[in-house]
């Protein structure tokens, strides 16, 4: 009953995933404007030329891919940590965990053959303020390797300087505290850190839907380079698809016995 002129259309070879940029962004338009998702496309935009010109030796998303790559099947890391220091980005740990776990959780190839490494990390996280007192410990003192990525924007919002600045100097101290360990000299003591756990960190000039859109581009392009390099297709997943062609089948059955089950039921009433 919806005019077809007033229909957005949507392509079904784009997985959820990745669809921010298409109609289904329509709900980002009246919820920041349809300025404020032009703006978010176009710092996508810019992240897409920077992945397509820059060298290498220079390219971001490249360079992420390569050491996620390094931690996943030369150090043996089984899980990827995403902790932002800045309370608007708390739902950006989620989002990304659906980006790479569900384009690059594969074990068969693009030639249908299995795999016998690594592919895909398992992603999780929080914001800063909240992980410290929750999984850090784990993180600075436990016997797991978990890279990490902090993530942070420099220019605080009206009125929150303080609290702003609280944040970057702790996600500061935590970075180096991973790097540097207690520096005690001696690693045989309880209570000292070793260090040397990786990290990476991201900042951002300010929190904007530029900047927004450049830093989810610059991950999907990180998720698509592993991809490549494990000869996996990061656009696929059967997974997700069986498990909903299995929920339909047993809809069916239920729906198709439902009359004998309210019977049984009444006679056990």
């Amino acid at each position: 009953g919806i005019c077809e002129e007033n229909v957005f259309e949507f392509w079904a070879w784009v997985g959820g995933r990745y669809s921010m940029w298409s109609s289904i962004g329509l709900p980002i338009a009246l919820s920041i404007g349809f300025d404020g998702f032009m703006e978010l496309l176009e710092g996508a935009h810019e992240m897409d030329r920077h992945f397509i010109e820059a060298p290498f030796a220079e390219n971001m998303p490249v360079l992420m891919a390569l050491i996620g790559i390094w931690y996943i099947n030369f150090i043996g890391a089984e899980t990827h940590a995403i902790v932002p220091y800045d309370q608007a980005l708390h739902q950006l740990p989620s989002f990304l965990q659906q980006l790479d776990m569900e384009s690059n959780g594969k074990s068969v190839d693009i030639f249908d053959q299995p795999v016998n490494y690594k592919t895909g990390p398992i992603v999780w996280g929080q914001t800063g303020s909240n992980g410290q007192h929750a999984f850090f410990q784990l993180l600075h003192q436990g016997t797991r390797y978990v890279p990490i990525d902090f993530i942070a924007s420099l220019k605080p919002e009206p009125g929150f300087e303080d609290h702003h600045f609280a944040l970057l100097t702790n996600m500061l101290a935590q970075a180096n505290a991973f790097m540097e360990g207690s520096q005690d000299g001696s690693q045989l003591d309880p209570y000292s850190c070793p260090g040397n756990r990786p990290s990476s960190t991201l900042l951002l000039d300010e929190l904007t839907p530029r900047n927004l859109g450049a830093l989810i581009a610059l991950y999907e392009h990180k998720v698509f380079v592993q991809g490549v390099i494990w000869n996996i297709n990061s656009f696929d997943q059967w997974g997700v698809q069986l498990g909903k062609r299995i929920a339909g089948e047993i809809s069916e059955r239920i729906d198709t016995n439902v009359g004998d089950f309210d019977a049984s039921t009444q006679g056990l009433l």
